[in-house]
């Protein structure tokens, strides 16, 4: 987001009025479980953003086989000693540029990358904590649902937002609360997040593509077609 004092989505020229055609990349690191829910969506008719590339930080990431077995292009780029942030930057968004790619999905991607000006409020990820809480380097995976067991916290949850330059700061574009539970491990905790990702995360991405969230400052709205118009 490069700390630009206003940002509008949904003015953007990539927004569209269906999400038929929309083209996302979605960059993975590891089992590649968010890329797996929106193919399994897609397939079944729930969501129509089509996902024309994966890019991986790591070629044993076994999401790969979720993006060979659904017939999409996928690339690994890994992060190098000889990258340094601007050239790693331009290794991820060089070929989403290429590709005609309007929003970038972090699935689970572990690198911190560089976001370059054209991209900027064009790329998302989901957080499984309720940001500002439980968020940072390093709070990732199996490390955030301890941390909310070892606070003592009876309530958590998901937040889906933009990313800029530093870990889970963009703006937050919706958020979803649950439940901790008596006798909750971190394994259990993580479980009951997860669905709660898999349901909001393409619902966030589906109203993007529409063009339907207005984001100014760190604030979003959800406007209508005819507002849009």
């Amino acid at each position: 987001m490069n700390d630009a004092p206003r940002e509008t989505v949904a003015a953007r020229s990539h927004a569209a009025s269906t999400t038929d055609g929309v083209r996302l990349a979605v960059l993975i690191s590891g089992g590649g479980t968010t890329l797996r829910n929106l193919l399994e969506r897609r397939a079944a008719g729930q969501f129509a953003p089509t996902i024309a590339l994966v890019i991986s930080s790591s070629a044993t990431a076994s999401g790969l086989k979720f993006a060979r077995d659904a017939g999409i292009e996928s690339l690994v780029i890994s992060k190098s000693k000889e990258l340094d942030t601007t050239a790693y930057s331009e290794a991820i968004f060089g070929p989403c540029r290429e590709r005609r790619i309007a929003w970038v999905v972090m699935g689970g991607f572990l690198k911190h990358v560089g976001i370059p000006a054209d991209f900027a409020g064009r790329v998302v990820n989901i957080h499984p904590s309720l940001i500002p809480a439980f968020s940072g380097q390093g709070m990732y995976g199996l490390k955030v649902h301890q941390a909310v067991l070892d606070y003592g916290c009876t309530l958590t949850g998901c937040t889906v937002h933009l990313v800029d330059e530093q870990y889970d700061r963009g703006p937050i574009l919706a958020q979803r609360c649950v439940p901790v539970l008596a006798g909750d491990d971190a394994a259990a905790l993580q479980r009951r997040v997860f669905r709660e990702e898999c349901r909001l995360y393409p619902q966030v991405l589906e109203q993007l593509a529409r063009g339907e969230m207005q984001v100014v400052g760190r604030r979003v709205q959800v406007v209508s077609a005819g507002e849009r118009a």
